[in-house]
């Protein structure tokens, strides 16, 4: 009996080391990939995805699921995206089937919006019903590099202690031999997305109809618009108008909408002046409101109140917010770097609507006196919990209401 465990150690260890020696020619096949960030730290991977070279903010994500709605977040532009969950890919991407309105149901843009992909893990063979092609295939066509294989806990650590940073993620063939001194050249020039109005780039630049004429009007200021918003906001039976993010308020009133609402979007808020402009002249009125995410930040700036940049943001599906009023706490899907100011609000005339369970942030406000509402967090989801959508309910209540 003995002899035989002895034989059967053996041959597991025997195996366990062929294992291991084919699992190291198979990496030495596959090409070689590097996060460089503006601290200096280096991590080194393989590569997945588009062979190229790319910059911008890296942040960390903490969804379990949802990798093809986070990837084509507008709100994720200009940043290179790292995934929490270990493992990424094991379902693939979905076709891109749309709803009765001509809206993709599984993604939240017509592209993929990040820079760059970083996972501990990706599956290369997939395997879901609606399956239609590889997270790799999906991420070649449309030119983002990917780099797996690194300690994605040992990365978000140092995101969570130091804060979100600039860095670089190069993808090389084979042949190709990294170059450190090249990238410690090269990320001193990294340009910060957070510096220019990065609104501009995934907006509209005309309006877009959608639902019965025979519905409300709703007017939502396109900052980068994911589709689940305007899903939810058809489903509730109104008709929407997309619209760019520089659209004056006189234009907005040519329209006559019953609502108007304010999407999420990417980078710092204030540099997004044209949409703050226009938010002043409609805080005048007496149109029902409603922002989300980045809108609520617009919203407070529009009614003089200020904002800061997060030290590492909240992005994920499981961010407690709770109503300062009822004292319910709601468990919510949020994208965000930024966040209104406590303390500045008090000037305005709004107040806090949730807060932020876990480090007491603003997460929505609402005015004293006019049916205007913001909010920091998704009460569409997509992905994560669908818990406040009832907003959109009240919202829409008061759309019906509104004689204007």
């Amino acid at each position: 009996m003995l002899k035989h465990l002895i034989n059967k150690q053996k041959t597991f260890k025997q195996n366990s080391t062929n294992k291991e020696r084919a699992l190291l020619k198979n990496l030495n096949k596959e090409k070689k990939a590097i996060l460089f960030l503006e601290d200096g730290s280096i991590f080194y991977g393989w590569s997945f995805g588009y062979l190229c070279e790319t910059s911008g903010e890296v942040v960390f994500n903490t969804g379990m699921v949802g990798y093809p709605e986070s990837l084509t977040d507008p709100s994720y532009h200009g940043q290179i995206l790292v995934q929490t969950y270990p493992l990424i890919g094991n379902y693939g991407i979905p076709s891109k089937l749309t709803d009765p309105f001509g809206i993709p149901i599984h993604f939240e843009s017509e592209k993929i919006q990040v820079k760059g992909y970083i996972v501990s893990e990706f599956s290369k063979n997939p395997s879901h019903w609606c399956f239609e092609k590889t997270l790799n295939q999906w991420l070649i066509e449309q030119k983002i590099p990917g780099l797996y294989g690194i300690d994605t806990r040992e990365l978000t650590k140092k995101l969570r202690v130091k804060g979100v940073m600039l860095g670089i993620l190069k993808t090389y063939r084979n042949d190709e031999k990294i170059d450190i001194e090249e990238l410690k050249e090269k990320i001193k020039n990294v340009d910060n997305p957070n510096d220019r109005n990065l609104v501009e780039d995934v907006s509209t630049s005309k309006p877009i109809f959608y639902g019965s004429e025979n519905s409300p009007l709703v007017a939502v200021i396109d900052c980068g618009v994911k589709f689940g918003i305007l899903r939810c906001l058809l489903n509730k039976d109104l008709n929407i108008v997309r619209i760019p993010f520089n659209y004056s308020i006189n234009k907005i009133l040519d329209l006559n909408p019953r609502g108007v609402v304010i999407s999420n979007g990417p980078g710092d808020p204030k540099k997004c002046i044209q949409t703050i402009n226009t938010l002043k002249e409609l805080l005048e009125t007496d149109i029902p409101v409603l922002g989300i995410c980045y809108g609520v930040q617009l919203l407070a700036l529009a009614a003089g109140a200020d904002t800061f940049k997060l030290k590492f943001g909240h992005r994920g599906q499981n961010q407690p917010c709770m109503d300062i009023t009822t004292k319910k706490c709601y468990i919510t899907s949020q994208n965000h770097g930024y966040a209104v100011n406590l303390g500045s609000l008090e000037k305005t005339d709004f107040e806090v609507y949730f807060v932020n369970a876990n480090d007491k942030t603003i997460e929505g406000i609402k005015h004293k006196k006019k049916k205007i509402v913001g909010i920091q967090f998704h009460p569409e989801a997509s992905p994560g919990p669908y818990e406040t959508e009832f907003l959109f309910d009240r919202f829409v209540k008061d759309v019906k209401k509104c004689q204007n």
